[in-house]
């Protein structure tokens, strides 16, 4: 690209031939922009009259002298700029550019996804692998299986074909491995990809020479016309770790929804406000601290700040736990992403990007996650001794009969060190875990319980701390008409009747809830006239020609209406978590009406069983301190946080994890991820928020707490087939290692052929299967 400024007309003045950035916050730009500024020949644009300040102000700042503003370049595919990527298994390995890890081998994956995140290219890359292999698998081994009793060719053909065959298998779809497993020994950190690399490396090694070298082998070793091979080993082991390592991936993807749902509920963009009163929709990202914006009835509140004109009741309960709006007037404080329902608003932005609330609470989700340490770390360290116990057999197997063993002593060393190999591949090690949880999940989603990951289900038989929220999971979480209380004179129809037919013209959920309420109840309602809305302390019109008044204590004072006389009935109300409004009728009180949370149905019953089974149960709600204390006190808990802030919920579970405690949090609402993602076991409520069932390893379909004994029983029976399952793995590999090594061979002459290894490994991995698949019928 040529940049000689002298090259160009001077009545012309150049606008940078690709896509535009604002040179001081990065953002988009299009030359349309009412932000220019003319530097050293050339004309930038900018998203906003601050950043056009700020370039004016010092241009070398941001473009550096001499420089000219030039395209940056394309960055690379495999990488997000400024991304920075760690394990999912070892959260210590962290760097700025993709890449396998080098203590397990796993794929590092970026620190905070995207929010338009697509497929996984390993995932995807993997596939392609597995699926393009899968025919010639099966073929191969059915021919290892059958092809001796079908005829079709003689032996050593079969030989070659199934060499053919199996080249691309091994070579091209088990490629990964073979990376991952030498990156393992060049790290010198040995894991399951050293055993899977080294088990299918020395089948398809030994089945090579045996079919382009069958000579060197004695005539012993001769079957069917052929030395015995066993390419179909290399081939199905890698079509299984190829399925499994899919499976995986699929799972590990839930890990990053959690942040992308969080990400996706702040809005696209904002309606700003310029100085000349004029009103533009700008990206989001475009904000700065200082703009106007207005958010209209409906629309969500961009970023955080203060109001500055109108009133509206907003919607905060995906941040707070709050189950009824929040009532906003001049001054008071919102907070982006929660949803304005009624009145439009003007605010003033005062925290944009990273320092809002919404993206702190993203940041402490993705900490909480990334701190956890999985199940399989524990493996991984058992793998890493198992691998080099393994090696080391089979070295000296190999030597020990090539100097010491009967003649052809090295041939029987390489085909007895093999054998080691095979029997010691780590199929039945690696199904362990995974065919324990595999049956588990699916019992439990029968039953209304999904697990996430083991770790939850080993972790859940632990805890003897349950965290829980108030606001969807022990109550409903939507408001609800309680009751109405009349005034002497007053049925409590009429009262409903008369405070429902005013409230037709409101907006306010709680008006939605007193109209519904008067519906069902078959009511009667008259068209309100010269309704007023009193700026969120009530309403007033009139009804059948009688004037009304509708709202709080403030409202009644103002139009002077005593509320002495229902003062005892009200207070017995808050007391029970009530929200409560009055009804004046001709300035004359006429009743209270009372909205509510109801406690749901299963409730007590289930906190019930989780205290005999000896758990400690805490309440922590972002919901005011007198209702959350007069739910506690009717379900019979004990300890009590009311008011917290999703930070403070966090803390709480820090606390009592330094504490010593096993610690579960149940929560449905966004307030609630972080508190979910850093718990030992986070339980999230079917009926809650995306972002809540994303954080947690646990969710419970139906949102009933009596789910959790459910899980708990599951948890127990699974842990024991696990280590039963591990039993079973080691079990075989203890029988099986000596008698491949040749240890019985002076004794009874027993070798253990490649072929019996196989067979071994293969009956290792049915009998884990077998004994996996026993949980569909435990009793929970």
């Amino acid at each position: 690209m040529n940049h000689d400024h002298s090259q160009l007309p001077i009545n012309r003045v150049p606008a940078i031939p690709q896509s535009l950035k604002d040179p001081v916050c990065g953002m988009a730009v299009t030359e349309q922009s009412a932000h220019q500024h003319l530097y050293d020949g050339r004309l930038y644009y900018f998203c906003s009259s601050a950043c056009e300040k700020k370039f004016s102000a010092n241009p070398t700042q941001f473009i550096g002298a001499g420089v000219t503003h030039q395209p940056e370049p394309e960055p690379e595919p495999a990488a997000v700029a400024g991304a920075t990527y760690t394990c999912p298994m070892h959260p210590e390995v962290r760097q700025d550019h993709p890449g396998n890890c080098p203590k397990c081998g796993m794929t590092l994956e970026p620190l905070l996804p995207e929010l338009e995140e697509g497929e996984s290219r390993e995932l995807v890359d993997f596939q392609r692998r597995f699926w393009w292999t899968l025919p010639l698998t099966v073929v191969v081994t059915v021919m290892a299986m059958f092809g001796h009793s079908l005829g079709w060719l003689d032996m050593a053909t079969q030989s070659w074909l199934e060499l053919a065959l199996s080249l691309p298998i091994v070579l091209w779809a088990g490629w990964p491995f073979f990376a991952r497993g030498g990156q393992s020994l060049l790290n010198r950190s040995p894991n399951m990809w050293t055993l899977i690399s080294l088990g299918t490396g020395a089948a398809f090694a030994y089945s090579v020479v045996a079919t382009v070298a069958p000579q060197v082998f004695p005539t012993s070793f001769v079957s069917m016309g052929r030395v015995a091979v066993y390419f179909e080993a290399a081939a199905v082991i890698i079509s299984l770790t190829l399925l499994g390592q899919m499976l995986e991936l699929k799972a590990r993807s839930q890990t990053s929804a959690a942040i992308r749902s969080l990400l996706g509920l702040s809005p696209k963009t904002a309606r700003r406000i310029r100085a000349d009163g004029s009103e533009e929709d700008v990206p989001l990202t475009h904000v700065h601290v200082g703009d106007m914006l207005r958010v209209r009835p409906g629309e969500k509140v961009p970023v955080d700040g203060a109001v500055t004109e109108g009133g509206s009741a907003v919607d905060e309960s995906m941040l707070t736990g709050e189950p009824l709006p929040v009532t906003k007037r001049v001054d008071d404080k919102v907070i982006g992403a929660t949803l304005n329902t009624s009145g439009a608003l003007v605010i003033r932005a005062e925290r944009v990007g990273s320092t809002t609330m919404l993206s702190q609470i993203v940041q402490m989700v993705a900490q909480a996650q990334r701190s956890k340490a999985p199940m399989q770390r524990m493996a991984d360290v058992v793998a890493g001794y198992f691998v080099v116990s393994v090696v080391a057999i089979a070295t000296v197997t190999f030597f020990a009969w090539g100097l010491f063993g009967p003649d052809p002593g090295w041939v029987y060393g390489l085909i007895n060190a093999v054998a080691v190999l095979i029997i010691a591949c780590p199929c039945a090690l690696g199904l362990a875990t995974p065919m324990s949880i595999m049956v588990a999940t699916g019992r439990g989603a029968t039953q209304g319980v999904l697990f996430r990951d083991a770790a939850a289900i080993e972790n859940l038989r632990k805890i003897d701390t349950l965290v829980i929220d108030k606001t969807g999971t022990l109550t409903e979480g939507r408001p609800s008409f309680d009751r109405a209380v009349p005034a002497p004179g007053y049925e409590v129809d009429e009262v409903l009747r008369l405070a429902a037919s005013l409230d037709q013209g409101s907006e306010h959920p709680l008006a939605e809830t007193i109209v519904r309420a008067a519906r069902e109840r078959g009511l009667k309602l008259d068209k309100p006239e010269n309704f007023e809305s009193g700026s969120g302390i009530g309403v007033r019109g009139q009804v059948g020609g009688r004037q009304l008044a509708l709202g709080n204590t403030a409202l009644m004072a103002q139009i002077g209406v005593p509320v002495e006389p229902l003062l005892a009935q009200a207070e017995s109300l808050r007391a029970e978590g009530a929200s409560v409004m009055h009804l004046a009728v001709d300035g004359q009180l006429a009743g209270l009406l009372a909205v509510s949370d109801p406690v749901k149905d299963s409730t007590p019953e289930a906190l019930a069983a989780l205290k005999a089974a000896g758990l400690r149960i805490v309440m922590a709600t972002g919901d005011g301190l007198t209702t959350a204390k007069a739910v506690a006190a009717r379900l019979g808990i004990d300890e009590v946080h009311g008011e917290v802030k999703p930070a403070d919920k966090l803390i709480l579970i820090e606390r009592l994890q330094k504490e010593g405690r096993v610690v579960a949090m149940a929560g449905d609402g966004i307030n609630d991820a972080p508190a979910l993602a850093k718990a030992d076991v986070g339980i999230a409520m079917g009926t809650g928020t995306d972002v809540a069932m994303n954080s947690a390893q646990v969710t419970l379909v139906k949102g009933d707490l009596r789910g959790i004994t459910i899980a708990r029983a599951l948890s127990d029976a699974t842990v024991g087939n696990m280590k039963q399952n591990l039993m079973f793995a080691f079990l075989y590999n203890a029988l099986g290692i000596p008698i491949a090594a040749g240890v019985l061979y002076p004794l009874t002459g027993w070798l253990l052929s490649p072929m019996i290894a196989a067979l071994a490994m293969s009956l290792s991995s049915a009998s884990v299967i077998g004994n996996a698949l026993r949980l569909r019928r435990s009793r929970t």
